[in-house]
């Protein structure tokens, strides 16, 4: 009987092409009793009768909850996750009904340390302002938008997972001071990368640019808030480069519309896609993007591909190597 695999369409172009590439497929091929089809429809969530439809899942956005997984007649055996959260994802559920669940951690962690190090060049280069001087006429108005030097500055990451330590890789060159707030992260890891470890609210006073990028869970939801952001000093820039409802948004449109902090760049925003009456899509101090920083060819082969090994690792009898819920 064939081992039928369903991929959610917003993984797909517009013209209807998988937007990882079709070489990723080729893993696929390593057991010639799959099947594979796009979703027929598009969805937020997964709803009942797709999950009586499939033995495996591809997915990247929309959420598997209890009630997706809850009648008689669900088939899922694997739910591989196209990236590194899984907070869309109803873990209990999926355990209790015996269904794998996979993520795709080291796919991601070059790409989204890359893609953070473009966002704190671009606040500290006041890119997007210079790009507007151009544009407006205003060429002569260079020297009143000066850049911010690195060399003096101190990067604090919030999370010591992965990404976090290859951002403390590739950032070392830049920062003259890496400290980290997690309070599960290894000690001399972290010394080893050239960062220290310090108390979350130490971090969010002496830190020049709070990155956070850990994971969305329970006990990090909300974990900036309005208090920790009270912390940070007015020169200071926050990123939120994990899941956005790890900071409470209006606490932080507040201290950026008061001048609290000098900037913000956000690649996840609290709800997604942001409401378009958001008081954050009018400050020139902020920098969104749309939960995507980090896609390029080269990073979404590499999460589909893994992805996709993990649904054929389980189509014949074998462990993933990224279990989440094992």
């Amino acid at each position: 009987m064939a081992f039928k695999v369903g991929i959610t369409r917003d993984l797909m172009t517009a013209d209807g092409q998988p937007c990882f590439g079709p070489r990723a497929f080729e893993v696929l091929k390593a057991n010639p009793d799959i099947t594979w089809e796009w979703l027929s429809e598009d969805v937020a969530e997964v709803a009942p009768d797709i999950a009586a439809r499939y033995d495996g899942l591809h997915l990247n956005a929309p959420r598997v909850t209890q009630a997706t997984l809850a009648r008689g007649d669900c088939r899922l055996k694997v739910i591989a996750r196209n990236g590194v959260g899984y907070d869309t994802v109803d873990l209990p559920a999926a355990s209790a009904k015996g269904i794998v669940v996979t993520n795709t951690p080291i796919a991601v962690r070059r790409p989204v340390a890359v893609a953070t190090l473009t966002m704190i060049f671009a606040l500290a280069g006041r890119l997007f302002k210079k790009h507007e001087l151009v544009h407006t006429g205003r060429w002569n108005d260079r020297a009143s938008f000066m850049g911010q030097g690195l060399t003096g500055c101190t990067l604090g990451l919030v999370g010591a997972g992965g990404i976090g330590q290859e951002i403390l890789r590739l950032a070392r060159p830049f920062f003259g001071r890496m400290i980290v707030a997690d309070p599960y992260a290894d000690a001399a890891m972290v010394a080893g990368l050239g960062a220290s470890i310090v108390p979350l609210e130490a971090l969010m006073r002496e830190a020049d640019f709070v990155v956070v990028c850990c994971l969305l869970n329970e006990e990090t939801r909300h974990l900036i808030d309005a208090r920790k952001l009270a912390l940070m000093k007015p020169t200071a820039y926050y990123l939120n480069m994990g899941r956005g409802p790890i900071h409470d948004e209006q606490a932080l449109a507040e201290v950026l519309q008061s001048g609290r902090i000098a900037g913000a760049g956000l690649d996840v925003t609290e709800r997604e896609p942001i409401e378009p009456d958001s008081p954050l899509l009018g400050m020139a101090n902020v920098i969104i993007t749309p939960h995507a920083l980090c896609w390029t060819d080269e990073c979404f082969h590499e999460i589909a591909s893994t992805a996709l090994r993990s649904i054929v690792d389980v189509s014949l009898g074998r462990k993933p190597v990224h279990v989440v819920n094992a």
